[in-house]
Parts: C-alpha cells; sequence; structure tokens
C-alpha cells in the first residue's frame, strides 16, 4: 500500500512538473533590434530592418520558435548615444525584451556590452565590428554573430598582397569614431608586418557624416598615393566615392573600399573597374558558392521584391542573428529534454553554437564569445549586367585562419605576422 501511495505521487508529481512547464513556454518571444534608421547611416540600417520584418513574417507563419511567435521592436541607433542607450534601457526593462540585437556602431556596441551585463539581457552584436569588446571584457550575456574588425580588414591586406604587391604607397580615408580608427590600426599594422617597405603618406579621419570631402580628394590628388583605402560605410562611404568619382581620384589610385558591397548598388557607375571591395563576411547577392541554392535564391528574390534593392551585408548579418538565435533555442530545448530553456540554458546553447545564414557556417567560440566567419573579397567589374559594378576575381578566405586568437590582442597578433603569412593563406578563389 505504501509503495502504491509513492508511485501515485510521484506520478502526481511528474505531471505537476510537466504542467508547470508547460505553462513556462511563454506566449512570445520579444526582440529589440537596434539599427540606423534615420540619418546617414540609415541607407545600411533600414534594409537591416526589412530583412528583420520578412525574416520575422516567414519565422511567424513557419510556427514560430517550437510554437512561440517571435514579436520585434525597434530601436533607432540614429537618435544618438544618451538617447538610444536610455531607450534600449527602456526596451529590456519596460517592454520586456526576451533578448537584443545591438548593434550596428561600434562605438555604441563598446557602450552596449556592459549595459547588457548589467539588464541580465543577452545581446547579440549582430553588426559592429570592433574587436575591441570581447578582448577588453569579459561577458556572459553578450555574443556576436559575425565576424570583427581583424578578419574583415586581415582579408583585405592579404587579397591586395596578393593581387597587387607592387604598390608603395598608401593612404587612409576613414569616419572619425571607434570603427574607422580601429580598422585602420588593424590594417596598417598588419600591412606593415607582411609589406615592410609600404609607407603611409596621409591618414584623413572626416566627421562621421560629414557632407564634403573636398579637402581630403585634394590632398590625396596632391599626394597621389599608390593605393587610397577607406573602410567607411553607409551615407559617408557613398558620397566620399561620388566626390572622388567626380574629381577623377578613383581613377588615379588602387581604392579598396573595406566596406563597399554594401554600397555597390548605391554608388552605380561611380564605381569603375578595378576597386577592391570587401563584404565584412562572405557576403554578396551573387556569393559564388550560395547562388543556386533554394533558400540563398529565393531569400534574394524576396528582398529584390520586396524593397526594390539587392541585399547588403547588413541585411545577410541579420539574416546571420536569426538563423543563431532558431539554433540556440533548439538546441537549449533538445539540451533540456524539451522544458522551454531559461537565460542561462539559451546562454549555454549559444556557446560553441554552429549556425549558417546565407554564407559559410559560422561558430560562436565558446571561450569568448566571438563569430568565427569567413571573408569574401573581389574586384569591381562594369559588366552592363546591372546597372552598378558587380564583383570578379573573387577570393574566400577561411575565417578561423584571420581571426585573432582567443585571449590574444588583435593589434599584438597581427603584427607578429610576417611575409610569409601571405603565401600561407590559401584562399579559395573564383573568377
Amino acid at each position: 500500500m505504501l509503495k502504491r501511495t509513492l508511485l501515485g505521487a510521484t506520478i502526481l508529481a511528474s505531471a505537476l512538473a510537466s504542467a508547470a512547464h508547460a505553462q513556462d513556454k511563454p506566449e512570445e518571444i520579444t526582440i529589440g533590434i537596434a539599427t540606423f534608421l534615420t540619418g546617414p547611416a540609415s541607407v545600411f540600417g533600414v534594409p537591416a530592418r526589412d530583412a528583420a520584418e520578412m525574416l520575422v513574417e516567414d519565422l511567424n507563419e513557419a510556427g514560430g520558435i517550437d510554437g512561440v511567435p517571435v514579436r520585434v521592436n525597434f530601436i533607432d541607433e540614429g537618435a544618438g548615444g544618451e538617447a538610444f542607450t536610455a531607450e534600449y534601457r527602456r526596451q529590456v526593462q519596460d517592454e520586456g525584451a526576451d533578448i537584443m540585437f545591438s548593434g550596428i556602431s561600434s562605438g555604441n556596441c563598446m557602450q552596449i556590452a556592459p549595459l547588457a551585463e548589467d539588464l541580465e539581457v543577452i545581446n547579440i552584436m549582430w553588426d559592429c565590428g570592433t574587436q575591441r569588446v570581447f578582448e577588453e571584457g569579459e561577458y556572459d550575456y553578450v555574443f556576436r554573430t559575425q565576424s570583427h574588425a581583424t578578419g574583415d580588414m586581415l582579408a583585405l591586406v592579404l587579397y591586395l598582397l596578393k593581387t597587387k604587391p607592387d604598390f608603395q604607397t598608401i593612404a587612409v580615408v576613414n569616419q572619425d569614431y571607434a570603427w574607422g580608427r580601429d580598422s585602420w590600426e588593424i590594417f596598417s599594422t598588419a600591412l606593415k608586418a607582411m609589406k615592410p617597405d609600404v609607407e603611409v603618406v596621409g591618414e584623413f579621419f572626416p566627421a562621421f557624416g560629414a557632407p564634403d570631402f573636398s579637402t581630403e580628394i585634394s590632398r590625396l590628388s596632391a599626394t597621389r598615393p599608390d593605393v587610397i583605402l577607406s573602410t567607411s560605410w553607409g551615407g559617408d562611404l557613398n558620397t566620399f566615392v561620388q566626390q572622388a568619382s567626380q574629381r577623377g581620384l578613383v581613377n588615379q589610385s588602387q581604392f579598396i573600399l573595406g566596406l563597399g558591397e554594401s554600397s555597390l548598388e548605391a554608388l552605380g557607375s561611380a564605381l569603375p573597374d578595378g576597386v577592391i571591395i570587401g563584404g565584412r563576411g562572405d557576403h554578396y547577392f551573387e556569393h559564388p558558392e550560395m547562388v543556386g541554392q533554394e533558400n540563398f535564391d529565393s531569400f534574394v528574390a524576396e528582398f529584390k521584391e520586396t524593397t526594390g534593392s539587392y541585399p547588403i551585408y547588413s541585411v545577410f548579418h541579420m539574416v546571420q542573428a536569426f538563423e543563431a538565435l532558431k539554433a540556440a533555442y533548439a538546441k537549449a530545448i533538445e539540451d533540456g529534454d524539451g522544458v522551454w530553456p531559461d537565460d542561462q540554458a539559451l546562454i549555454a546553447a549559444y556557446e560553441g553554437l554552429e549556425f549558417q545564414g546565407l554564407g559559410r557556417p559560422v561558430t560562436i567560440r565558446a571561450e569568448d564569445h566571438q563569430g568565427i566567419e569567413a571573408q569574401i573579397v573581389g574586384t569591381t567589374v562594369q559588366t552592363g549586367d546591372y546597372p552598378f559594378a558587380t564583383l570578379e576575381n573573387i577570393m574566400i578566405f577561411d575565417g578561423e585562419t584571420i581571426t585573432t586568437p582567443v585571449g590574444e590582442s588583435s593589434i599584438e597578433w597581427v603584427s607578429s605576422l610576417t611575409p610569409e603569412f601571405v603565401q600561407q593563406v590559401e584562399p579559395t578563389t573564383f573568377d
């Protein structure tokens, strides 16, 4: 009799526990997404918002995440630092955001990482590039679902040295904030390590959002560097290239546009043949390894039909953030034998997670929460197939090879590279 009573109690307890777990599943998952909706950077941020809306609609039509629908709220990074952080806090504390995707600006990400930790909310750095976040701090709640500046810049340096090794002088025109300064420091340090005889003949850092680059263009026209680098992005990059094209500067020097993939369509005929272009990951609407795959082709077609434009790398980064989200929830639910995961279970799932967006697979390192992402670099060509330049002579670099090892400083690591590294790295090449 006692055994039967105990057995009945066990069954009842198990049933109550199962009911409690079922009740733990929320009515919806709320995501706060930071992107630029106003200002010159909105040419980059609005397509990412459009992608997020498309992805959420498709996700919910397919049943959500384990039956739970997803809702998104957007934060405008263009509102400025103080307003942005206040709205970020409000989204978590008042709107009850379950997870945050933030953000684009490297400066904002440096602010948001410790704030997310204080608020104990999982924050996915879905786009920002500064390497400093995880090299200068350790976080439990913060992850990045794509590469950082070191991989982005190292791929450009390697491509330049493999395709145009005989140059002697270089100049830079970058936005005057964290990304512009940090990306140039990495690029120039790596370049000097692998080509010690190179001479830097100009360093220009116009203000973020500058409307006129005539001073920089005049000085570059007089200096005539062999190579001109810009890792600017959004409206700033478009304005600089358009004005440089009008003055003939783009035909005078070898241009490298580290984030130029995002401006190909916007710049139209302003980009001549031969400009080296990076995609901040292996992102390109004609990705040579992805074209022909149904999910890739259908997304590109749907995005073009919905927005009137082809997807750019901010769009592909948003895809990666959502694919990582779905993969992390699926892993956490599986590891928990079907129980809806709490934050700690979700954090554990993100650590070491491998997922795939619309490029090569990405892995999030467990040790520092940094995403390991391949890099695509190519050269512009005006074929006439589109009213803008596309890419030829494409190389795709393996992410592991060009990402700073765990626990090391990017600047110290790239400064230790040697000229032999150029030949040691063997990218996949496409004509």
